[in-house]
């Protein structure tokens, strides 16, 4: 599986197997990184999973859709590389990605 790394909001780096096809949200909450909460289960409707994609990886990941910038426009922490994690899913493309946690509001 590819590995995709976290850095928590305090720092720490966190490698963590994603599954191809999979959320890196599920990813991020099988291996219990620090940070990504997941209250909503993956539904978009929390922002408990809001992540900072690095800059080199934006256009790979891609945009959020309309709704997951609607849930972002409430976070104070959020900037033009946000995303939440439960609606990016793993590629093979993706094998290496840095995603910082978001600190909490």
């Amino acid at each position: 599986m590819p590995l995709v790394t976290f850095v928590t909001a305090d720092g720490e780096k966190v490698d963590v197997d994603a599954k191809i096809g999979r959320s890196l949200m599920e990813a991020a909450t099988d291996a219990d990184v620090d940070g990504i909460d997941a209250d909503c289960g993956g539904g978009c409707s929390c922002a408990t999973c809001h992540v900072h994609v690095h800059e080199d990886w934006t256009e790979v990941v891609g945009r959020p859709n309309d709704l997951e910038a609607e849930m972002l426009e409430f976070e104070d922490s959020s900037n033009e590389r946000s995303r939440l994690s439960c609606q990016i899913e793993m590629t093979d493309d993706m094998a290496g990605l840095v995603l910082e946690v978001a600190a909490e509001d």
